[in-house]
């Protein structure tokens, strides 16, 4: 099973590197880390997607609770949540083929940020499963390069 975990987290040096590594160690595997600054620049948020049982998810949050530097870390896979990943994508755009790109970034709601005489560059966010979806709408126009943020998610209400 997916589990998303939200952590609140003491904006320090080392922080990101001490909880990915502590995990690393324990044999979890992290499918998706995302970090940045909250609206109280002493914190940080890290959203972690992870795969497992019920007791891998217990124990992720079991370990991270252990730590100082974590002021708050909950499983919020259960709970209503609002999710996004951002996903920056370089595909070849030779001129006959422009159109079709074109209509596939508006069918999937992206966006053409940079353009080259035979590459488009295309950003996209939404769930995972729609990203997952663009890039296999793209893969025929080929792929050069693509990255991607990782999960992020709040609880909502």
């Amino acid at each position: 099973m997916r589990h998303v975990i939200s952590a609140l987290v003491q904006n320090v040096p080392g922080v990101l590197s001490h909880i990915s590594g502590m995990l690393a160690a324990r044999g979890y595997n992290i499918d998706s880390l995302a970090v940045g600054e909250t609206e109280n620049p002493k914190l940080s948020r890290m959203t972690f997607v992870v795969v497992g049982g019920e007791k891998v998810q217990e124990q992720v949050l079991k370990q991270l609770q252990k730590l100082v530097t974590v002021v708050q870390a909950k499983d919020i896979t259960n709970q209503k949540h609002v999710e996004r990943d951002l996903m920056l994508m370089k595909v070849e755009a030779l001129p006959g083929a422009r159109s079709k790109i074109l209509e596939m970034v508006n069918i999937f709601r992206g966006k053409v940020v940079d353009v080259s005489d035979t590459t488009m560059m295309i950003e996209i966010s939404g769930q995972a499963t729609k990203l997952e979806g663009f890039v296999e709408a793209m893969r025929p126009f080929g792929i050069i390069e693509l990255v991607r943020s990782g999960i992020i998610a709040l609880p909502r209400g």
